[in-house]
């Protein structure tokens, strides 16, 4: 009863401090998921493209991006360049550091999205004058997306979640804050409680319309 106590006394002040970094949790997964987003697609045209050095640099940065943790790859871009004179702000190496990973994973959605559409589709498009960009950019893509919409979704949510990785490069999200509150008031189950709310507040919502959008496609299909 204690535990609770303390938190209904704490929860006031607490609250709000995890809030403001809930909203930088946000913007770094919106920006990083549009990072990902473009550098995915990138990655998989460069994977599909005719230069064989094309295809085994993207496959190079897939492998490596995938094969290493994103934690490493944080550090190496926030503090590895500040080393050589090209240092980021926290924010920025976040959004940097986190939509380069996930530029990745998501590399192979794309792939697996363009390639699940018959090649017939190509074959007739160009049959009928389309150059190859323009078939991908008026017919593949378009007809791929669709399928590719649930899995964009559930990387989102995933993406929120990794944002508690930032805080070790003091970009003050949810987890940062919460760490200066512990250190504050040695609170520790109480604060780290909060945050874990928080993040299913609104982890939970993101995935029931996740799984609503998936089955509306489905439908569509």
């Amino acid at each position: 009863m204690g535990f609770w106590h303390t938190m209904v006394e704490v929860f006031p002040r607490f609250m709000p401090v995890l809030l403001e970094g809930a909203v930088i949790a946000v913007e770094v997964a919106a920006g990083a998921l549009v990072v990902a987003l473009a550098g995915g697609l990138v990655l998989a045209l460069a994977t599909l493209a005719p230069l064989r050095p094309v295809r085994f640099a993207a496959r190079a940065y897939i492998e490596i991006i995938r094969g290493t943790p994103a934690l490493t790859q944080l550090f190496i871009i926030y503090f590895g360049l500040a080393d050589i004179g090209l240092g980021l702000p926290p924010l920025a190496a976040a959004i940097v550091g986190l939509g380069g990973n996930g530029a990745a994973y998501l590399a192979e959605v794309y792939r697996a999205g363009i390639a699940a559409i018959h090649r017939g589709q190509r074959e007739a498009a160009l049959s009928l004058g389309l150059v190859p960009t323009d078939v991908m950019r008026y017919v593949i893509l378009p007809q791929a997306t669709r399928i590719m919409v649930p899995p964009f979704c559930n990387f989102a949510i995933q993406l929120l979640l990794a944002t508690s990785l930032v805080s070790a490069v003091a970009a003050p999200e949810i987890m940062f804050r919460a760490r200066n509150l512990v250190m504050e008031t040695y609170l520790s189950p109480h604060v780290y409680l909060l945050a874990a709310m928080l993040y299913l507040a609104v982890s939970i919502p993101m995935s029931h319309l996740t799984a609503r959008l998936e089955q509306r496609l489905k439908r569509s299909r």
